[in-house]
């Protein structure tokens, strides 16, 4: 059987667009008929169906149609269910599913000893040692990490990398999930060989090719938004360190450098540095922020390029988030999670004294009540609204600009806002999770919100 899918359609000369994604997360997106405000069950219940031997945890697809897990059959092997079908094909294994924008559904499978991915129960041909490191592109494209005879990469769409590497580690794909890079150890390296590991053994493969400059060690690539450019934190000597574009170094190093981010407008690259044992922001090697902090991370630009944010320490074991290198008032020993609104002006965080009781700060001030977990929070495409989907005493469920919904999941995904066609109030949120062992998806309006 397949989940149902949606083709995207493509303009000759024109590039991938994302099926349907959302504004902000780059998600699948709801039809317009899917956004009735209201509770609609998925299934009624899913529990194991009577020739499985065991049923793994549930994952619901981004619309909310659609209900998936990894199911042992009766004769030993794994396949994935979805809602009540099961794939044709059984495995030895089967980990890692994930559904994509597109509503299909991919995983991690073995057979024989040899691994591969599976779409919508369909095996890629080729198989491998070892495939780890399942992702997806907004258009869809599946891509994860691949060993090879004990060789290293990525593999797209079932197509690895010409070239395979000693190892390869710190994957990332482009904005519009078309291109791939890695950290890559392109020459051998014997155990103790300190000689040559200093003069350098590890770079930056693109597409799989990879830069022809080899560094003592090199962290978190991360793509331009025009998808052409790749930077990365690079470590020169033992005291050494600085960020590389494209291979070519910055003109400065510093004691240490954080992962750096490329600023949207002018594709100028900005990264937290170390400088007299404090820390602050530098600009294509020059400092922007001045080094007072004693931590800074986490930069993110504002898609005009107009607003600078990051993570900072103003004193020890105290964390906020900084606008343009001013902290905000708040204050805690844990903040995580920076998100910023669509138009970058707002951000929202996470933030706990002990990594037990979370908050959530939006716009430097925090929401009343702490919660045993929460995830990422999420602003809606207008950027007035924030949702959070949080964890209290066993139970999940979802705040709407700090207010709870009205009612609570034995498990929940993350909540997704509406388009501004959706015909719904704004801030109306899908909400998805499984209660009294039904599986539902509701469109919430504010309304539905506690006061």
């Amino acid at each position: 059987m397949s989940t149902p899918t949606a083709t995207p359609q493509t303009a000759p000369g024109q590039p991938e667009a994302p099926p349907d994604a959302h504004a902000a997360t780059g998600l699948s997106q709801p039809g317009p008929g899917d956004w009735e405000p209201g509770r609609r069950v998925i299934a009624s219940s899913f529990a194991p169906l009577p020739d499985h031997q065991w049923q793994e945890e549930p994952l619901m697809s981004h619309d909310g149609m659609h209900v998936a897990a990894v199911v042992r059959q009766e004769d030993d092997s794994f396949t994935m269910r979805v809602d009540d079908g099961v794939w044709d094909a059984g495995f030895d294994k089967v980990w890692s599913p994930r559904f994509l924008p597109d509503g299909r559904l991919a995983a991690i499978v073995q057979q024989d000893g040899e691994w591969t991915v599976a779409v919508d129960g369909e095996p890629w041909p080729e198989t491998y040692g070892f495939v780890w490191s399942l992702m997806h592109g907004p258009a869809g494209r599946v891509i994860a990490a691949v060993q090879q005879d004990m060789r290293y990469g990525m593999i797209v769409d079932g197509e690895p990398w010409e070239t395979l590497y000693e190892n390869a580690n710190n994957f990332a794909l482009s904005p519009d999930g078309r291109r791939t890079a890695a950290v890559v150890q392109t020459v051998p390296l014997g155990q103790a060989d300190l000689e040559t590991f200093t003069r350098g053994v590890y770079s930056v493969a693109v597409d799989g090719e990879a830069w022809d400059r080899n560094f003592m060690n090199v962290w978190t690539p991360v793509f331009d938004n025009r998808n052409d450019r790749v930077a990365a934190q690079v470590r020169l000597s033992h005291s050494e360190y600085t960020v590389a574009v494209n291979g070519t170094l910055w003109p400065a190093t510093f004691p240490c450098v954080w992962e750096p981010c490329f600023d949207p407008a002018t594709g100028a690259v900005a990264a937290p540095v170390r400088k007299d044992g404090r820390w602050g922001m530098a600009l294509d090697g020059t400092l922007l922020w001045e080094a007072r902090f004693f931590q800074c991370w986490a930069p993110a630009w504002s898609p005009d390029g107009r607003h600078l944010w990051a993570i900072v320490a103003p004193r020890y074991g105290s964390f906020t988030v900084a606008r343009d290198a001013s902290p905000w008032p708040f204050s805690a020993p844990v903040v995580t999670d920076l998100v910023l609104s669509p138009d970058g002006t707002r951000a929202a965080a996470l933030a706990s004294n002990d990594n037990t009781a979370w908050q959530v700060v939006v716009d430097g001030v925090a929401w009343p009540g702490k919660w045993d977990m929460a995830w990422r929070p999420v602003f809606s495409p207008c950027g007035r609204h924030v949702a959070v989907r949080v964890r209290d005493r066993g139970r999940e469920t979802v705040l709407l600009d700090g207010r709870p919904w009205r009612d609570a999941f034995t498990t929940a995904w993350d909540p997704m806002f509406g388009p501004a066609d959706s015909g719904c109030p704004s801030g109306s949120v899908l909400l998805r999770g499984i209660r009294d062992g039904a599986c539902e998806r509701w469109v919430a309006t504010p309304d539905d919100f506690k006061a």
